[in-house]
């Protein structure tokens, strides 16, 4: 992924967007991961993304289903 450059002069990762489906699927792994008691952190690492992003999908995606 292309590094681009912040404020005074830090790189930053290009920001990623998920479909809703992309998502889900994610939380469904969370769900698994965490049933084999697995810590949020290393859950969020594995999956590429932050404990506030698992939080937030959490809260908007809980309970909807994938197709």
């Amino acid at each position: 992924m292309p590094m681009r450059m912040g404020l005074k002069g830090t790189p930053q990762m290009k920001k990623r967007r998920h479909t809703p489906d992309q998502i889900v699927r994610k939380l469904r792994i969370d769900d698994q991961l965490q049933a084999e008691g697995k810590e949020q952190a290393e859950i969020a690492k594995h999956l590429e993304v932050s404990e506030a992003t698992l939080h937030r999908w959490r809260n908007q995606f809980g309970g909807m289903k994938a197709d």
